[in-house]
């Protein structure tokens, strides 16, 4: 998939440079729709709303979690609070930035466009 759609010119319509997203950048982005959760809930939240039909392996969501940070949708932080029951270990914190937010309503916007697609 390459990584941005330059200016083009479909059916007289001129398009935006935007960068692409799979769909596994795309469930972790829903996931993190006006919210902040740590790493372990984002997983939890795709295979919850999907019934159990999708998931995402902790080995493929932090590689996903730090390209979306490249890209510019995610930012992150540690958390304050060390519980004991876990080692010790914080937690990071992921949240959407405002370009993560309009790549959410982009990815909306395109599914609307498909559902409404008649061929011609």
């Amino acid at each position: 998939m390459c990584a941005a759609i330059n200016k083009a010119n479909i059916r007289g319509k001129p398009r935006e440079s935007i960068q692409q997203t799979t769909p596994k950048e795309e469930s972790v982005l829903f996931a993190l729709h006006n919210k902040e959760v740590y790493g372990r809930q984002i997983p939890q939240a795709i295979e919850e709303a999907s019934g159990s039909q999708r998931s995402i392996s902790e080995g493929a969501l932090y590689p996903i979690l730090r390209n979306l940070e490249k890209k510019g949708f995610v930012t992150s932080r540690w958390g304050e609070s060390r519980p004991d029951n876990r080692g010790g270990a914080r937690r990071r914190y992921y949240k959407l930035t405002d370009a993560g937010i309009t790549q959410v309503r982009r990815v909306q916007q395109f599914h609307a466009r498909l559902l409404e697609w008649q061929p011609t």
